[in-house]
């Protein structure tokens, strides 16, 4: 692996020149400067790179470019070098390419030309962008390798786990000659898959989610032993109050099982969001919102699983599965919910080779040309089915309902009217799943007619209901009678108290049954299942675990 590169993108040769000239000038001897002259010549380029298996620390590209302007550059690298530093250059201050830049592609700086001096108006940039790029782990995993078999649950699951974290890797199929080779190189067979190979040539055969993230460099062991919070759960509502707690001054640990974004993280484009006017990805948001609360300090402990919950005193106690524990004055549960199974005959055994649940973006180039069904009629329904469309045949939407107007966001509806090779179909779930080494064909049952027709096909996204991961809480909280847990003033019955509440006042808003306990998102009873509400109970539970901690 040579240099990491720096590259610009300017269609205008003198700019071009002068800025590679003051690039080299500064990072010559430890940074590899490229320049292009548009952005498709950029983007083969960038194409070139991640064969030879070299890493990209940053990248400034021009706004006002013909065929490719900046914006849609940057959005079209992010795909091959996912954390590489981004800025666009533009030669006046243009409000709107700024905020698009800001919010389509998660641009890390915005410039302006020319740059004159460079010493105080590009070279604090760039420095800045190398030392993001250098805190991310995208240097250490560049040449990490899975080969696995194209329908193997394990060989999808460990596609996904890197995926979700944003964790650059290749994928080899054993069907393939490569694929063939870097198992037998490996000392490996058809049965050990997935084969994981490090950067330092190292061998794993079907790891585990915590040797995949040992790997990876994903943190996995808390660095003390007690916090002012510990917060369960990475998606919007967990990250939102790892970001406030840590910057209001808290120390805190946010404990995730898989990834964080939770189930909003694997959403291709969230485009009623406060703020973003274009839209923003699933995995974008909670990679914006993941280093913000690194940046305040916050800790992140991913694939930690939580089995029990204990109140030794004033002290509040997590225990893991492996039997360690972690200790804080405050929680905050923000565990979110899963999607509910499949409850069809086939589907359980056919789970990650070709029924998935999500959006499971990992499987979209598998899906050219091909039939895609997906099942539920809520946003993370309509939002999958709007970025498979963009890949797939045709995209058949499946809904229980007689319309979608009651689960889904007017926006999203009106958008899946004017795509041509999407279908929604109202009344309609699945009768049965059928395959042997993977999903062959679905029969499809029409509530309005009783009919039942199967149909051949290779992939089945399901995104309905959502079952509260809480489980674990049994005995230390109140859950209601599906799982959820209520707080505040939905614990009172009568205006009395929950029984065992040991306070002279009552629970606040979003305060569980046991004292000091907060619970945000989708996994607080009566919650609203939006991003933003989210991301506000969140801020919010911190701002609770402020008065609670004023009170000892």
């Amino acid at each position: 692996m040579g240099k990491p590169v720096l590259l610009s993108v300017d269609d205008d040769p003198g700019v071009s020149r002068a800025v590679a000239r003051d690039l080299r000038r500064r990072y010559g001897e430890e940074f590899r400067v490229l320049r292009a002259s548009s952005g498709d010549e950029a983007l083969d380029a960038l194409r070139e790179l991640k064969l030879r298996g070299d890493s990209v620390a940053a990248m400034l590209a021009d706004y006002r470019m013909p065929q490719m302007n900046g914006i849609d550059f940057l959005e079209r690298a992010m795909d091959l070098f996912p954390r590489a530093r981004r800025a666009l250059l533009t030669a006046y201050a243009d409000t709107e390419a700024a905020i698009q830049a800001i919010n389509v592609v998660d641009v890390d700086f915005y410039l302006l030309k020319p740059w004159d001096p460079p010493e105080e108006k590009l070279y604090p940039v760039v420095d800045a962008m190398i030392e993001s790029w250098r805190d991310s782990h995208d240097g250490a995993v560049e040449e990490v390798k899975i080969i696995g078999h194209r329908w193997s649950a394990p060989s999808f699951r460990a596609r996904d786990f890197l995926a979700r974290n944003a964790v650059p890797y290749r994928w080899y199929s054993v069907e393939e000659p490569e694929g063939k080779r870097l198992l037998e190189a490996a000392g490996a067979g058809p049965d050990d898959v997935p084969v994981v190979v490090t950067p330092d040539a190292v061998v794993l055969l079907a790891p585990s989610d915590a040797e995949l993230a040992a790997m990876a460099g994903l943190n996995a062991e808390p660095r003390e032993e007690f916090y002012d919070l510990v917060v369960v759960g990475g998606g919007p509502a967990g990250l939102g109050a790892a970001v406030y707690g840590a910057s209001e001054g808290l120390r805190t640990v946010l404990v995730e099982r898989e990834a964080t974004g939770g189930q909003a993280g694997q959403s291709s484009r969230i485009e009623n969001y406060l703020g973003f006017p274009d839209g923003v990805s699933g995995g974008q948001l909670a990679e914006r919102a993941r280093r913000q609360a690194a940046k305040f300090g916050a800790e992140m402990l991913l694939t930690r699983d939580c089995v029990a919950l204990e109140a030794h005193g004033a002290k509040r106690v997590l225990r893991f599965a492996d039997g360690s524990t972690i200790a804080a004055h405050s929680v905050v549960l923000a565990t979110g919910v899963s999607y509910r199974s499949l409850d069809v005959d086939g589907a359980d055994g056919l789970t990650g080779r070709g029924v998935y649940y999500g959006s499971a973006m990992t499987e979209a180039a598998e899906c050219a040309d091909q039939k895609v069904f997906i099942v539920g009629g809520a946003n993370s329904a309509g939002q999958a089915a709007v970025y498979f469309a963009r890949y797939a045949g045709s995209v058949h939407v499946l809904v229980r309902g007689p319309s979608l107007e009651e689960s889904m966001s007017h926006y999203l509806i009106e958008q899946l009217a004017g795509i041509e090779n999407v279908h929604v179909h109202t009344c309609t779930t699945v009768a049965e799943a059928h395959g042997t080494d993977h999903l062959e064909q679905v029969t499809l049952l029409d509530a309005k007619t009783g009919d039942r027709t199967t149909y051949p096909a290779n992939h089945l996204f399901v995104f309905i209901g959502g079952a509260p991961r809480t489980h674990w809480l049994d005995g230390a909280v109140v859950r209601d009678d599906r799982g959820f847990i209520p707080t505040g003033p939905g614990l009172l019955e009568d205006g009395r108290r929950p029984h065992g509440w040991p306070l002279d006042r009552d629970p606040y808003f979003l305060e569980s049954s046991l004292p000091g306990v907060f619970v945000a998102g989708d996994v607080r009873a009566e919650s609203v299942k939006r991003v933003a509400s989210a991301v506000g109970e969140g801020a919010m539970a911190v701002t609770l675990v402020h008065r609670y901690l004023g009170e000892r």
